[in-house]
């Protein structure tokens, strides 16, 4: 009976000489590497959904903490993070805060997922003694071709994240986005959907959107300015008061105030007489039904102090009849 010649194991220990030792295969001692690879692979592939699951457990914690707002100083709100205000004025508006929250999440639990997942594949394809040089090098190049191909498409995206993380907007917020002006109907990491005033429906992609006014993000001023005429100012500016005191003492619009209304006083003089302003500090939801209110209380109490005769006087003023000269019947008056 022939003997096989033992097997080139690389060294004394490992699975190599035992099962030389068991079976007495010298194909199967040497080629005892391959029964472990399987093994790795699998190894691999469980760390890989481990690590997953830790990760996406984590981010879902993050999710809950900002939704209830405990997020940490690097996920809060721009704004959030430098006036103390804005801070107030969000808390009162929880559901836009959770729905950020859930946009930030879902965007980290997908990158999560395609970078643990794409290093776990790299790793099943070196246990496989695939030569990952060209692979790299291949997909490198797809990457810059897509790189140049989706150039706008890459900046959108881009932007609708850094767009979320800084809580530039929401739905539902007023906004001035350059040459459109309107509500925010839907945000999302391309596309931001604002509907006009007149209706129309506008989706602009975020790289598109080079500044942002956000009308419903800070406490909103309220300014109303109220001619009077060549009343006395004195008069006009009590009769204002008393309306903005109205105003304050109403237990509809009380919640909607976080400052008192201020009449500051005449603000110009024109043609027609002077023009006293006031102003309010309300929320961004409230600011055009206060100023509403504003007006309609201040237009009562100058109406009371019999100020609306002076403001007729001065749109209108009556010429006397009795100064012009009486046109002969026959001679037609001069142009």
């Amino acid at each position: 009976m022939l003997t096989q010649p033992a097997p080139d194991c690389p060294g004394d220990g490992g699975l190599c000489p035992w099962l030389w030792e068991v079976t007495g295969q010298r194909w199967l001692a040497e080629n005892s590497h391959l029964a472990l690879v399987p093994l790795r692979i699998l190894m691999i592939v469980v760390a890989a959904v481990a690590l997953r699951w830790l990760l996406h457990r984590a981010v879902a914690r993050l999710v809950r903490r900002s939704a209830s707002g405990e997020a940490p100083v690097l996920l809060r709100p721009l704004p959030e993070r430098v006036r103390d205000t804005v801070r107030q004025v969000a808390a009162l508006r929880p559901e836009r805060r959770r729905q950020r929250a859930e946009a930030i999440g879902s965007v980290l639990r997908g990158a999560i997922t395609v970078t643990v997942f794409a290093v776990a594949t790299l790793l099943v394809l070196s246990e496989l003694d695939l030569d990952l040089a060209p692979l790299l090098a291949g997909a490198g190049i797809v990457g810059v071709a897509l790189g140049f191909g989706a150039q706008s498409l890459v900046r959108d995206l881009l932007a609708g994240v850094f767009m979320l993380l800084e809580d530039q907007y929401g739905v539902g917020d007023s906004v001035d986005l350059g040459e459109v002006r309107g509500i925010v109907e839907a945000v999302g990491l391309r596309i931001t959907t604002v509907r006009d005033l007149r209706g129309v429906v506008w989706y602009i992609p975020n790289g598109e959107i080079r500044r942002v006014g956000n009308r419903s993000q800070s406490p909103a001023v309220v300014v109303v300015d109220m001619p009077v005429g060549f009343a006395s100012v004195p008069t006009a500016v009590e009769a204002l008061r008393r309306g903005a005191q109205r105003l304050a003492d109403d237990p509809d619009v009380r919640a909607a105030l976080l400052e008192p209304p201020q009449v500051l006083g005449v603000n110009q003089v024109t043609m027609e007489g002077a023009v006293v302003r006031t102003t309010v500090t309300t929320t961004p939801d409230d600011q055009w039904r206060v100023a509403r209110e504003l007006r309609r209380r201040q237009t009562e109490e100058l109406q009371r102090a019999g100020i609306a005769a002076h403001i007729l006087a001065a749109r209108f003023p009556i010429r006397d009849a009795g100064t012009r000269p009486p046109h002969d019947a026959g001679t037609p008056p001069s142009e």
